[in-house]
């Protein structure tokens, strides 16, 4: 019997339940119109169970998150991680600084206007990028894995696709997050994926606000790289 006195939200979202929360906010309106639609397509019995796992009431079984990401896969495209070794070339692809985060609570980045490029990343579908840098810290695990590389494209006119991850600077603050819809126009939430680690009954990488006219530099992450261990 369910403790009425406690939230009705679960206790641990599991990583594929935020996958599929993120992956149903790219993709309604686009390859379904409402959540019956979207029952269906995946053999729940009702609506109601898609609206459940929204609103982190309960977790998608995995079968259902992969029958989901089998039957929109063509939508969904793109970006996968890939174990590729970073090769230092001289002349040619994009420019990789290896920066770090700095000691404090959450992880910030070093000045990257402070470093000079440790080689360049040249690798085939990474032409438009701008630049790539390493990632440190856990916050956006298990999407970017400490140590990878990102290769990386500026966003010029500041035009946020909501779901995406994004390398940001704001104030004095770098980092990589996963940029979603906040219910105030003027802002969007920095959301960390990583959401297994808690303090004290808390997310340990909460998310949190941040004003779109504050952002100083918008780089999309469009490409992900593994490096070797040598």
């Amino acid at each position: 019997m369910e403790d009425q006195s406690k939230p009705n939200k679960i206790k641990t979202i599991r990583p594929e339940t935020l996958e599929f929360i993120i992956l149903y906010n790219q993709l309604r309106g686009k390859a379904f119109n409402n959540n019956s639609e979207l029952a269906e397509a995946l053999g729940f019995n009702n609506a109601s169970s898609i609206t459940e796992i929204i609103k982190s009431r309960q977790n998608i079984d995995p079968e259902k998150l992969k029958i989901f990401k089998e039957k929109y896969r063509e939508l969904l495209g793109g970006k996968k991680t890939t174990d590729k070794t970073v090769y230092a070339r001289t002349g040619e692809g994009i420019p990789m600084y290896e920066i770090t985060a700095t000691a404090s609570g959450v992880e910030v980045y070093n000045d990257i206007n402070d470093a000079h490029p440790v080689g360049r990343m040249n690798f085939p579908g990474i032409e438009e990028c701008d630049f790539a840098l390493p990632v440190w810290g856990h916050s956006m695990y298990p999407y970017l894995e400490n140590g990878c590389w990102v290769a990386l494209k500026i966003i010029s006119d500041k035009k946020i696709l909501p779901g995406e991850v994004y390398y940001i600077e704001w104030g004095d603050y770098r980092m990589y997050k996963r940029l979603l819809v906040s219910d105030n126009p003027e802002e969007v939430i920095a959301h960390s994926d990583n959401v297994t680690e808690l303090i004290n009954n808390r997310l340990k990488y909460a998310p949190f606000p941040i004003r779109i006219d504050e952002i100083k530099k918008l780089c999309l992450v469009k490409d992900i790289h593994k490096k070797h261990n040598h």
